[in-house]
């Protein structure tokens, strides 16, 4: 549609990549600070003299989480070695491609981070049990808003080109 945001018929392939490459780069730079807190906030835990009155388990949630919330910085930053690696060389499509799926992947690893993140905090401060119903509510959240609705809503109104995915 002409206007539209995501389909541009005017636009030049070169164009289009610009566009498409500047839009994923907008979308890391919202996520990648979300991961930097969390993952400073993980960080910061291990030091709290609270931190040894974990039971096991939640020191395993808490090793979990810390490993996800650091694979989550790393594939939403690597498209910045990506960049730098394919700078001038006419790679373009390749990078945006990449750095599509990178973030995607980052993503994933970003939502479970938090969703650990929580599952552990709301198990300290009120319990398991709690901390499991919370969690799992905010995971149907998490899926409904991040998966869920992007899908029905491409599902009802499909691309009209392919290659802006």
């Amino acid at each position: 549609m002409a206007g539209d945001d995501y389909s541009r018929e005017d636009e030049s392939e070169a164009d289009r990549l610009d566009r498409n490459y500047n839009e994923l780069l907008q979308e890391l730079r919202v996520s990648q600070t979300g991961v930097q807190i969390l993952f400073a906030f993980l960080l910061s835990i291990a030091f709290q003299n609270r931190f040894t009155e974990l039971e096991s388990y939640q020191r395993g949630i808490y090793i979990f989480t810390l490993i996800a919330a650091a694979c989550a910085g790393i594939f939403l930053i690597a498209p910045v070695a990506l960049h730098r690696m394919l700078f001038r060389r006419h790679q373009k499509s390749e990078l945006v491609a990449l750095t599509s799926r990178l973030a995607a992947i980052g993503l994933i690893f970003l939502g479970t981070a938090i969703l650990c993140a929580l599952l552990l905090v709301i198990d300290v401060v009120i319990n398991l049990t709690a901390a499991i119903v919370l969690s799992g509510v905010l995971a149907l959240l998490l899926a409904g808003l991040w998966w869920l609705l992007p899908a029905e809503i491409r599902r009802h109104r499909p691309s009209r080109d392919l290659k802006d995915e």
